[in-house]
């Protein structure tokens, strides 16, 4: 299963996250089965009306899960660091709800007002490897 971790701004509009997880998943090669954000951007409206666009369910990921898998994470920020207190939020979110041994299919795919990385689960990766 591939996960579409997400870190926006309050500025990104459901246009805007659609377009980059479609482009994210369309780069990748891969099909995006849900989306995962940080706990504390879960009752944003703008996440709403993308997951409902994309029929994706939403999962929530908390600090403690960020904090753990940073040192997987393949791209750093400072602003995020500054912002929210960890330096890798979409790709920290992928990781975390793709569940343990998941990893990323690349770098953090950015927009304006966003980022987006996509994670492969165990479970997507043991077929026939």
């Amino acid at each position: 299963m591939i996960v579409a971790g997400l870190g926006f701004r309050t500025t990104c509009t459901a246009d805007e996250l659609v377009a980059l997880i479609e482009r994210a998943g369309e780069a990748a090669g891969a099909k995006v089965a849900a989306l995962a954000v940080p706990d504390f951007k879960l009752g944003a409206s703008v996440l709403a009306r993308a997951a409902a666009r994309l029929a994706l369910d939403v999962r929530p990921v908390s600090r403690d899960a960020l904090i753990a898998v940073q040192p997987l994470c393949l791209s750093r920020s400072a602003a995020a660091l500054d912002a929210v207190g960890v330096a890798s939020v979409a790709e920290a979110c992928a990781l975390a709800a793709a569940g343990p041994g998941a990893r990323l299919l690349g770098p953090k795919t950015a927009s304006g007002a966003a980022t987006c990385a996509l994670a492969a689960s165990t479970l997507e990766r043991g077929q026939g490897e």
